[in-house]
């Protein structure tokens, strides 16, 4: 297991991502001020996002069920931990998108290659985690 979504867990039968990008921000509210830079003070976290991407191959897997399974728990709402395969706990996770591109189509328009995009946003707070 590469990385688990809930009880999705992605990999080789499923989908395996190739690339994992996460970014965090955090908010500093400003006040201007004559002849300076504005003032800044420190107010929290901002979002937290993780983007996975990857190709499914239909040699491998069935990318378009498992694209599926995730856009039916992205529909439910809820919030999902996110967990790699090193048992790193990143958070609480709600699917914000899912970008699909399908390529090499047979002639029934079956791909045997899907490029996916899943983009991510914590919604759990730090102080309880």
């Amino acid at each position: 297991m590469l990385l688990a979504l809930g009880l999705f867990a992605f990999g080789i039968p499923t989908l395996a991502h190739d690339e994992l990008q996460r970014r965090s921000a955090w908010k500093h509210a400003g006040s201007n001020r004559v002849g300076a830079r504005d003032a800044t003070q420190y107010v929290g976290p901002g979002d937290e996002t993780i983007q996975i991407g990857g190709t499914a191959y239909a040699e491998l897997s069935d990318g378009q069920a498992s694209l599926d399974q995730l856009r039916a728990m992205a529909n439910s709402g809820d919030a999902w931990p996110l967990v790699d395969g090193t048992g790193q706990v990143f958070g609480a996770y709600v699917i914000v998108t899912i970008d699909e591109g399908r390529r090499h189509l047979l002639p029934d328009g079956t791909p045997l290659k899907i490029d996916f995009t899943i983009n991510l946003l914590r919604v759990d707070d730090e102080a309880r985690s």
